[in-house]
């Protein structure tokens, strides 16, 4: 089943496991609010695929997969820098009331979900891209903004000197 509202309906996340559920679409990057910071350019999408499964302790999980190439602002020059993600995570459900236990803690191949109620797919998608960017995207090699000169303040003591050429 496809997808290609912006907003997708929530979802029961424990029956969508438990039923081996299956989701997949696209979503326009301007109907992700929360990367207008970070992006150089709001055109474009990225894919994305959801599927339930229950896993080996019979727990509930969800098995996320997004692609999409993202144009991020370079924290030195502010040009747009192209950033591929391919993110595929697996996450276990759990109560958003209860404390991890240590084995959960400790297991790295997952991640722990909580969940009260129903799932905002599309908010889960954002979630899961913004916490896969860089923290400060660059390009291997460029150069500071040049500034034209125009718009530049005089130097604070510039009145300065010429008191002293006195």
């Amino acid at each position: 089943m496809s997808q290609q509202p912006a907003r997708l309906p929530t979802l029961d996340a424990y029956r969508f496991a438990r039923e081996s559920g299956s989701l997949a679409g696209s979503l326009e990057l301007p109907d992700l609010p929360r990367l207008a910071d970070v992006l150089a350019s709001p055109a474009g999408h990225v894919s994305y695929r959801l599927s339930g499964y229950v896993g080996e302790r019979e727990q509930a999980r969800l098995r996320l997969q997004v692609t999409g190439t993202l144009q991020l602002l370079c924290q030195r020059c502010l040009g747009a820098v192209a950033e591929t993600i391919a993110i595929d995570n697996h996450l276990e459900l759990v109560p958003a009331d209860t404390e991890p236990t240590q084995e959960e803690l400790e297991d790295d191949s997952l991640d722990v979900l909580p969940v009260t109620g129903a799932l905002d797919v599309v908010g889960l998608v954002e979630d899961e891209i913004l916490l896969a960017l860089p923290t400060a995207p660059r390009h291997v090699a460029c150069d500071l903004p040049v500034t034209d000169g125009a718009d530049t303040l005089p130097h604070p003591f510039a009145a300065l000197s010429v008191l002293k050429q006195r």
